[in-house]
Parts: C-alpha cells; sequence; structure tokens
C-alpha cells in the first residue's frame, strides 16, 4: 500500500473510533488503540503488520515529543517544592514490581532466569499513553504532578534493572556475569543520555531567542528532538532519557518558554493519533492464548508491584492521601520500552526469547488497552479529572 494512503486510512480510523468512544467515555488513547486493531490484521487487515512496523520513524518520533513534553513540567521551582518524593516513589514501585514478579514465578516453579528477565520487563512503563490521558482531560492535582516525574524517572531505572538482571540470569545459564555489563554500561548510557539532552536543551534555548515567529520556534524545536532521536539511535543511548532533558533544560532556561511548548502542543496532537493506531495495528490477539498460567501471573503480580510498591513509597514520603491510592494505578501502561528490552531477550537468551516474547507482547496488549481507561479512573477518583468528562 502507499504509505501516504496508509497514514490516511491510520488517521481517518483514529478520528472515526474516538468519535464512538467519546459517547462511552474511553479515553482518546484506548480509541486509536482499538482503531489499529480494527484496520490491522486481527480484524480488517488494511494494514498488516510489516506496513506498521515500516513507519518506525513515526514512532520514534511520536516518543521523542512525548518526551520532551514530560521534561517540560520538570520546572526547578516545582522539583524544589515536592523534593525527594518523586525518586523515592520511582525505586519503590521499580524495584518492588520487578521483585514481586521474581518471587512470584519462582514460586510457582518458574526457572529462575526466566522470572529475572520477566522481573525485569514488567518494571517499564509507558509514558505516552499515561500523558495522552493526562493532555486529553487536563487532568491537574498531587497525583498528576507526583505522575509525571515518577514515569520520567522509572525509564532510567529500568535500564539498570534489566542490565543487572539480564546479567545475573546469562551467568546462571553458562554465560559471565561482568561488573561492565551489569553496572557500568546502563551507567554509562544514562549520563550519556543526560549529558547530550541537556546540551542540545542549552541549544534550544539559546536559539530560541534569535527568532521572532512562532513558526520558526516551532521548527527549532522540532529540529532539536528529532537531532537528540537521531544521535540517541547513532550513539545508542535513550531517547526518552534524552528528549525529557531536553524539554527540561529548555523549560528553565528559555524565556520562550510558554511559545515553545504551545506550538509543540499544537503541532503534536496528529503525530500522537497516529503513532497509537499503528501501535494497536501491531498488536496481536493471537498471543493471549499462548502465554499460559506463566503469563496470567506476570499480569496479576505485575499489577500488585505496581500497586503495593506505589503506596509504599507514598507512605514513606508522607504524600497526599491520594497519591497512596491511585499513583499506582496511573503506573499500568506498557509499550516501546517493555518490547525493546523483549527484543534484547530474543537476541541474547535464544532458549527463553520466544517465551518472553509472547508473554511480554500479551502483557502490553492488556496493559495499553486497559492502562489508560484505568488511569482516567483513577485521575477522576483522586478529584483530578472533572466527573463530567
Amino acid at each position: 500500500m502507499n504509505t501516504l494512503l496508509l497514514i490516511g486510512i491510520a488517521m481517518g480510523a483514529g478520528l472515526l473510533v474516538s468519535r464512538g468512544a467519546r459517547a462511552v467515555k474511553l479515553p482518546n488513547v484506548t480509541a486509536f488503540l482499538v482503531a489499529g486493531l480494527l484496520i490491522g490484521p486481527c480484524v480488517a487487515g488494511l494494514i498488516n503488520r510489516e506496513q506498521a512496523a515500516s513507519m518506525g520513524i513515526i514512532s520514534d518520533a511520536a516518543l521523542g515529543f512525548i518526551a520532551y513534553a514530560i521534561g517540560g513540567e520538570f520546572k526547578l521551582s516545582y522539583l524544589k517544592k515536592i523534593g525527594k518524593a518523586p525518586l523515592t516513589i520511582t525505586a519503590f514501585q521499580g524495584l518492588a514490581t520487578a521483585l514481586c514478579v521474581d518471587v512470584g514465578l519462582i514460586a510457582f516453579g518458574v526457572e529462575v532466569p526466566l522470572a529475572l528477565l520477566l522481573g525485569a520487563i514488567a518494571l517499564a512503563t509507558a509514558p505516552a499513553a499515561t500523558l495522552m490521558v493526562v493532555r486529553q482531560y487536563k487532568a491537574d492535582g498531587p497525583v498528576t504532578r507526583m505522575l509525571l516525574p515518577v514515569v520520567a524517572m522509572d525509564d532510567a531505572l529500568g535500564l539498570m534493572v534489566y542490565s543487572i538482571s539480564a546479567s545475573v540470569a546469562q551467568g546462571m545459564l553458562g554465560g559471565q556475569i561482568t561488573v561492565v555489563s551489569m553496572v557500568l554500561t546502563p551507567l554509562l548510557e544514562i549520563v550519556g543520555s543526560v549529558a547530550l539532552g541537556a546540551a542540545l536543551g542549552f541549544v534550544l534555548a539559546f536559539c530560541a531567542r534569535f527568532f521572532a515567529s512562532r513558526g520558526n520556534k516551532l521548527a527549532l524545536s522540532i529540529a532539536l528532538v528529532l537531532a537528540g532521536v537521531g544521535l540517541c539511535d547513532m550513539l545508542n543511548l535513550s531517547s526518552l532519557l534524552v528528549c525529557m532533558m531536553i524539554g527540561a533544560v529548555m523549560v528553565n532556561m528559555s524565556q520562550q518558554r510558554e511559545v515553545l511548548m504551545e506550538q509543540c502542543d499544537r503541532f503534536t496532537p496528529p503525530l500522537f493519533l497516529l503513532f497509537f493506531v499503528l501501535s494497536g495495528a501491531e498488536l496481536d490477539l493471537a498471543v493471549l492464548p499462548q502465554v499460559g498460567l506463566i503469563g496470567l501471573g506476570y499480569l496479576l503480580l505485575r499489577f500488585m508491584g505496581k500497586w503495593g510498591g506505589t503506596m509504599l513509597g507514598a507512605v514513606c514520603v508522607h504524600a497526599d492521601g491520594n497519591i497512596k491510592k491511585y499513583l499506582g494505578l496511573t503506573l499500568l501502561p506498557q509499550a516501546g520500552v517493555a518490547i525493546g528490552m523483549a527484543s534484547q531477550v530474543a537476541a541474547h537468551f535464544p532458549t527463553l526469547g520466544s517465551q518472553v516474547s509472547t508473554i511480554v507482547l500479551a502483557g502490553v496488549l492488556v496493559f495499553e488497552l486497559i492502562g489508560p481507561v484505568i488511569t482516567k479512573l483513577a485521575l477522576t477518583k483522586a478529584g483530578e479529572i472533572p466527573t463530567n468528562k
């Protein structure tokens, strides 16, 4: 199919289904994913998975702008106000999720290397679906303001936990455990990503003052975000961390911050729509019957770890009561980072790759479809989304 026709069909389907979803008060992101399922190989077959996967450049760009938007929420005045709470909650929910999945699966007789890999992947949270729900309903309050930094830092923690778990699993299967693979490599990736993002954010903040028109300011933002994503691909860095840092540095250094963020907010909705529709077209309903009890255990244990770990972390920092009750429920969506980790398992663990990929893909399917709905319900219960939305 012609690429432009494919894009037109995908966007049209997303808009059509989102209108129907509004009647039953479903988030747009869920509607876009359902639209992708409907036009994808699982139903109508208008777009096959190879065609959807070939549009990877759109997914890369969309994730870059999603991360940039999250970084734009990191104003130093707010970070000073909330202190160490996001870092503490991120650590508790991430480590609790990995530990819960590890211990639970091992207790049910799953081999230790497989449990370690699934536990590490379970930690990953998708920022895209979460941000879309927050943006659509203009959510605001203690839970929302805590949610964005926690989702942002979750990626860095996931890199560290996955690297350590994969190294231990490799050693148990007869490989060699090294400090470099366990700690140094992921640490360098995190530091390199933060440094590159900070540099590009400074360039954006510095150059923005030389352009008067809003269109040129938007073009500058797009250029820097896309450059960051491209450099990450070349240097093997995290595009999420890089683009978050671009947004964070810009919003704290530039006098043009309001215009820059406003212009990006106007530009990105069609890009995000297309990203989620194509993501939905890549989802495979056929994996659900294949996951068995291990897959079901993975889903339940991940939910318990996210919810319980977040509550424990919130208690430790004496967070707002709504944060204790509802924040964990907003951290369920899972997508690109988890799929990327599963691909690494397939490449480095041939004997476990197929099983891990099947379970993770089933988890992505379930959590991407129900996660945004649960996020909306949690934020509504917390009083941060009007009940008539």
